[in-house]
């Protein structure tokens, strides 16, 4: 036991009798993440800004694409961290040590988790001040914009900090408000999507095609782009549960959690696109509340989707500071949440906040082979928790950081370095998941895993 570090030992499972319901907790949770404007908005484009994207080959193929890409969410990414949460009742720091080891664990997932969620944050502060400026005629990198996005990221550290309970106590009401937006540019577009012509969208250069067939490439742009959102979600399906009372409430949390709302979520705004051709073309769905609901109404819409954005903003930063706490507890959560708020202006401040699609492919990547590597673990201990693992685990590491450069390869040669890549890469969250997955059984078979350490009695691994 002297082996195990204090973030080991000082853990307390939570007790079953504690447990409650899965759709208070779970589903709802997963509900209020997967109705965030910011995902949905940009499910037609698949994240790129541009026309064409999830679209081009038609409403039908699109929609085909958005269904696989929620089912991948549930089975792969959230399921096993999931079940793991449900089995120890542990948070996912303690988890992860049988992937990483505990040395491991200092940095990977849970402080990396914390450190991506300052990520996550700016986009939320990009996007919200964005939509707060619209009305007033300023638009995206303008002073108004920038102003309110970083008054945006200050609040929600203020209140993660000192008054998440406050926070917590609306959150989940505000799933409510994308909902009956959604459902309201529904009502007023069905009637004419399916007078769609993917034929009209103006492609971009050589479209999504994949392997030379763009409808490849809709289903792995699609899928990318949904699975690098949820990729971090799904490995903080360890929290979640840790709340459920058996495998049943964690498939059903899931299942209703993730699944239904980002099939609603994303076939309504296809919708809206596609009823709306003839008006905009394919845009941002948040940028067509005027066309379709009127000035007056459309700019009432895009300030209670800001609104309802902030308790996300909030969990940020709380979620950071219990991160960062949990590897570092001599660290003082004002300092680091201060420092890591500070990056997250300095995104908005400088716009790469903004580049939705290029952020859920870097959180893609770093995520993707961590949920793969922690599904591969669990299935060669038996479906349960090995538990921890001495120092770092090699076969932790070495797949994700093979599972890390194939989801981010396409993107730094693309984007940063400006060249073409020499061959493609199908989806490359789902292409990181399987590499650490595939690795990670390699790497055990071949006696890569470090040893398992002994643990506290009260500590169940089963």
């Amino acid at each position: 036991m002297s082996q195990l570090p204090d973030y080991v030992t000082s853990a307390t499972p939570n007790p079953k009798e504690a447990r409650s319901g899965w759709l208070t907790t779970t589903a709802a949770t997963y509900a209020g993440v997967m109705l965030w404007f910011v995902f949905w908005q940009d499910v037609p484009t698949g994240g790129q800004g541009v026309a064409g994207g999830t679209l081009s080959c038609g409403l039908p193929l699109a929609i085909g694409a958005l269904i696989l890409a929620a089912f991948l969410c549930h089975f792969l990414y959230y399921l096993a961290p999931g079940l793991l949460g449900m089995k120890t009742g542990l948070p996912l720091a303690v988890v992860g040590t049988s992937t990483y080891g505990v040395t491991g664990g200092y940095f990977m997932p849970g402080l990396l988790m914390g450190l991506l969620q300052f990520g996550w944050l700016s986009v939320n502060a990009f996007f919200a001040g964005l939509l707060l400026a619209a009305p007033f005629g300023q638009g995206e990198m303008s002073l108004l914009h920038l102003a309110l996005g970083t008054l945006w990221a200050l609040g929600a550290m203020f209140m993660g900090l000192k008054g998440i309970q406050y926070v917590g106590k609306v959150a989940s009401f505000t799933p409510i408000i994308p909902i009956a937006i959604l459902v309201l540019l529904l009502v007023n577009t069905l009637g004419t999507a399916g007078n769609f012509d993917a034929s009209k969208i103006p492609k971009v250069a050589e479209g999504v095609k994949l392997y030379g067939s763009e409808q490849l490439g809709v289903v792995s742009l699609m899928c990318a782009y949904v699975i690098g959102f949820f990729a971090t979600a799904g490995a903080a399906g360890v929290g979640f549960g840790s709340g459920n009372k058996n495998g049943t409430a964690v498939q059903l949390g899931g299942l209703v959690g993730v699944v239904l709302p980002t099939v609603f979520a994303g076939i309504a705004a296809l919708i809206v696109i596609a009823g709306t051709q003839d008006k905009a073309g394919v845009v941002p769905v948040t940028g067509l509340l005027g066309t379709v609901l009127g000035k007056q109404l459309g700019d009432i819409c895009m300030f209670l989707l800001a609104i309802a954005a902030f308790p996300s903003a909030c969990f940020c930063t709380l979620i950071a500071a219990d991160c960062i706490k949990t590897s570092f507890p001599k660290i003082n959560p004002w300092a680091s949440c201060g420092v890591g708020v500070a990056a997250a202006i300095a995104l908005v401040i400088f716009g790469l906040a903004g580049k939705a699609g290029d952020v859920f492919t870097v959180i893609g990547a770093s995520f993707g082979p961590i949920c793969g590597a922690m599904a591969a673990d669990y299935i060669l201990s038996g479906f349960k928790w090995a538990g921890p693992r001495a120092g770092f685990n090699p076969a932790g590491w070495l797949s994700w950081l093979v599972g890390f450069i194939v989801g981010g390869a396409t993107l730094v040669v693309t984007k940063f370095l400006g060249q073409t890549m020499p061959f493609e890469i199908p989806c490359p969250p789902l292409s990181a998941f399987v590499v650490g997955f595939v690795l990670y059984i390699v790497f055990a078979k071949a006696g890569l895993e470090s040893k398992v350490l002994d643990l506290p009695q009260r500590i169940d691994t089963k």
